[in-house]
């Protein structure tokens, strides 16, 4: 692992099967540009292309949003996510993922959850294994195992995937494939 962390952190990343996190400020720097018809976000390259590995090393990948957005959508089928709820304050984050662990026979700890302020609280109280981004409100610092080092939309989602799939023994023979 290229950074040094405790055996108790190790053992949470190599129990995740779902990895879930929020979309603005975490996927994005929460920034939106409307105008016209559309809205716009800025999604980065990296952190797609840690989820497509996530899943391609058996992860199931999913992002929960409170605010509904097509740009969201659009991103998210480009990356294959196996679970886009956008609940639009419907049910709280918690209940939602809920939903998600019952249909899919999973429990909190075997979830990663990645969030960057107070309507985070739920998940990351609850996951076996929450982060914040570098970013993030102190409340939601304060409520994650692991703070990355990177901000929302600037790598976190990719620095949080590459330490679950190193722990998991994944990581490499990635690296073994893409250099030869």
């Amino acid at each position: 692992m290229p950074q040094r962390i405790s055996k108790s952190l190790v053992l949470r990343l190599k129990r995740i099967k779902l990895f879930l996190c929020d979309v603005d400020g975490v996927l994005t720097d929460g920034s939106i540009f409307i105008g016209g018809e559309r809205e716009f976000k800025r999604f980065n390259i990296r952190d797609g292309l840690g989820l497509v590995l996530a899943r391609r090393a058996g992860l199931q990948v999913g992002w929960v949003s409170a605010r509904p957005s097509l740009a969201t959508k659009l991103r998210a089928e480009e990356l294959k996510v196996d679970f886009l709820v956008q609940q639009g304050d419907q049910v709280s984050k918690t209940g939602a993922i809920e939903n998600l662990l019952l249909q899919e026979k999973l429990n909190w700890s075997d979830v990663c959850f990645v969030g960057d302020d107070i309507i985070d609280l739920g998940p990351l109280t609850r996951a076996g294994l929450a982060v914040a981004v570098g970013d993030a409100v102190p409340e939601a610092k304060a409520a994650a195992h692991l703070v990355t080092k990177a901000v929302g939309g600037r790598g976190a989602v990719r620095e949080a995937i590459e330490l679950i799939l190193r722990a998991q023994e994944k990581w490499q023979p990635f690296v073994k494939a893409y250099s030869a």
